[in-house]
């Protein structure tokens, strides 16, 4: 049978549990009319101004409790955040105006304050997001997360049945997701992947539809491989990663051109704004470019300043062609028909021959 017409078996309701989407209530009507508010705003705020970042990724903890082979973004063994710490650097976003807030990783619910954590994002007036594998979650724990006031939420399913590259799989998570269609009041993200070899590329559709029919949204990603080019996606993995496209079709694919040069394995010809629409700070409090160039421009966020923002509007990366970092690349395109870059710097940090996901929304 076709994929469209068998489900996984991860797909399958637990015994007493329906299969149907989630229940939008009034409280959860209003509760999302609100958060669209607020990013409305926000958009509005960086198309007005471009003196402050739109968005910035910040680690509260670098452990994860999986070992993904394509991720270089974790270890077994480092401690969290300090909350106090976590606090700070928080207000320093708030400082320079950053709009978005998003907690990363390693995985963030290892982190024993992760809810206030995010209340505090919540005070400096940002829009909250996380990052999560999604294994921690329990409805008990789903409701603190309401409590705290997240807005976002984004967990990468890789496969239907867990492999040797990822334990993140449909098998493990479905019982997590039909959780969070009861009792979560943010927005729910699914990412799935194509590409790097994956062994079945018709899993991303599986799981595409799985979240849309949980009353998710759902991206889809391209794995590269560890040679630092990018690679066309094959027949299948195009085949797949058209279908996705299509069933998303309402989502911010439609405001997104890059992502089409990427599948073609073909540069692209942009203005990065990293470190200055884009930060990311990793669990040393440092600000780099993205999680894939650590250690540039390398200032902690104590020491980050409207000046340096502005200095990184205008700075040129040599790394932009061949980028795959798609939250770089949505947050750049506010500005893609203004302010031409004039400096140039040439990163080369931790990220480079490493494995990476690009999500593409």
């Amino acid at each position: 049978m076709s994929i469209e017409t068998q489900p996984a078996p991860a797909t399958k309701p637990a015994p007493g549990t329906a299969p149907a989407a989630r229940r939008m209530t009034a409280r959860r009507r209003l509760i999302a009319a609100a958060r669209k508010l607020r990013e409305i705003g926000s958009i509005a705020s960086a198309v007005a101004s471009t003196s402050h970042p739109y968005m910035a990724h910040i680690v509260p903890m670098r452990r994860c409790n999986l070992a993904c082979t394509y991720c270089n973004e974790f270890d077994d063994v480092s401690n969290p955040v300090d909350i106090n710490e976590m606090k700070r650097r928080i207000d320093h976003l708030g400082r320079l105006g950053t709009s978005v807030i998003t907690i990363s990783g390693g995985e963030p619910l290892l982190h024993p304050d992760l809810d206030d954590v995010i209340r505090q994002i919540r005070k400096t007036g940002a829009i909250a997001g996380m990052i999560t594998n999604g294994y921690f979650l329990m409805p008990d724990r789903i409701e603190r997360l309401n409590k705290a006031g997240l807005d976002h939420m984004q967990i990468s399913i890789d496969n239907v049945m867990p492999d040797d590259v990822s334990k993140k799989s449909l098998k493990v998570l479905d019982a997590k997701l039909r959780m969070l269609a009861e009792h979560a009041d943010f927005h729910v993200n699914i990412n799935s992947v194509v590409g790097g070899g994956t062994a079945h590329p018709e899993d991303a559709l599986t799981i595409s539809k799985r979240a849309l029919a949980l009353g998710f949204s759902s991206t889809i990603g391209i794995i590269h491989d560890g040679s630092g080019q990018l690679k066309p996606l094959g027949d299948r993995e195009r085949s797949v990663w058209d279908e996705v496209r299509r069933l998303t079709r309402r989502s911010y694919s439609r405001f997104n051109g890059f992502q089409e040069a990427i599948a073609n394995g073909q540069p692209n010809d942009w203005r990065c704004r990293a470190g200055s629409r884009y930060l990311y700070i990793d669990e040393n409090g440092i600000v780099s470019y993205c999680s894939q160039q650590r250690g540039y421009p390398g200032i902690p966020i104590a020491d980050y300043t409207t000046e340096l923002v502005k200095k990184e509007f205008l700075t040129e990366k040599s790394c932009a062609p061949n980028c795959t970092i798609s939250c770089v690349h949505q947050v750049s395109y506010i500005d893609h028909w203004r302010a031409p870059q004039h400096s140039t710097v040439t990163p080369g940090g931790a990220g480079h021959g490493e494995s990476e996901l690009v999500q593409i929304q």
